[in-house]
């Protein structure tokens, strides 16, 4: 009576929970020769003798058990690579507790009656003013920064009398000569503690907020 030939599709997984109680067999390149081995040799000892199994199906199921075997290898040289940039990342992280994370938003953050924030332009301006807002709405002061370069620059506005309680936000108003500038208003958020998630690092922000690392424009 003819064998059927081997089935490859679920080689190291179907076979394997038959064949052993070691869940790492099943991805293992060497255990998943062996057990096509096993199979070949049972497969050719019960082969009709008068329809033996042709060299070429013998050879593309060896190239099939090769394929699977790479693929495994890949698989695992993929993971540890994964691993070790984790780990990598995880280190990197950690350099960045204390530091002041730049994210999109019009808050400013605090430090006794220093309120920090900064904010992104996409081109010079001969002329930049940052505009303290009050929860009202009103405007309690402006920061005058004067001319700036493209790129992102951070900023300090020393509250005074104005009690912090009171401030909303800030808005920013940039322009070169005649030209008016679209800036970007960047919170300025010390970052408290660092954590990953799903292979992802997230950072831990002072106000209590918890944002994605890739979020942040930059770091002070």
């Amino acid at each position: 009576m003819l064998t059927p030939a081997i089935d490859l599709s679920n080689l190291g997984t179907t076979v394997g929970s038959t064949t052993s109680t070691n869940s790492n067999n099943a991805t293992d390149p060497q255990a998943s020769q062996d057990r096509f081995l096993k199979l070949l040799v049972a497969q050719i000892n019960n082969q009709d003798p008068l329809n033996p199994m042709d060299n070429a199906q013998m050879t593309t199921q060896m190239a099939q058990i090769n394929t699977v075997s790479g693929i495994q290898e890949l698989n695992a040289t993929l993971k540890g690579m994964a691993d070790q940039m984790s780990a990598t990342q995880t280190l990197q992280g950690a350099s960045l507790i204390g530091r002041e994370a730049l994210i999109d938003g019009k808050e400013l953050s605090f430090e006794g009656n220093v309120g920090k924030g900064a904010l992104s332009l996409p081109s010079s301006a001969s002329k930049v003013y940052v505009d303290i807002i009050g929860v009202n709405g009103a405007v309690l002061d402006t920061v005058d920064m004067g001319a700036r370069s493209a790129g992102q620059h951070g900023f300090e506005w020393n509250t005074g009398a104005i009690n912090p309680a009171s401030i909303g936000s800030f808005a920013v108003r940039a322009s070169q000569g005649a030209e008016v500038i679209s800036a970007t208003p960047l919170s300025r958020v010390r970052v408290a503690s660092v954590g990953m998630s799903n292979g992802a690092m997230n950072l831990q922000l002072a106000n209590g907020r918890t944002v994605p690392y890739d979020q942040a424009r930059a770091f002070m």
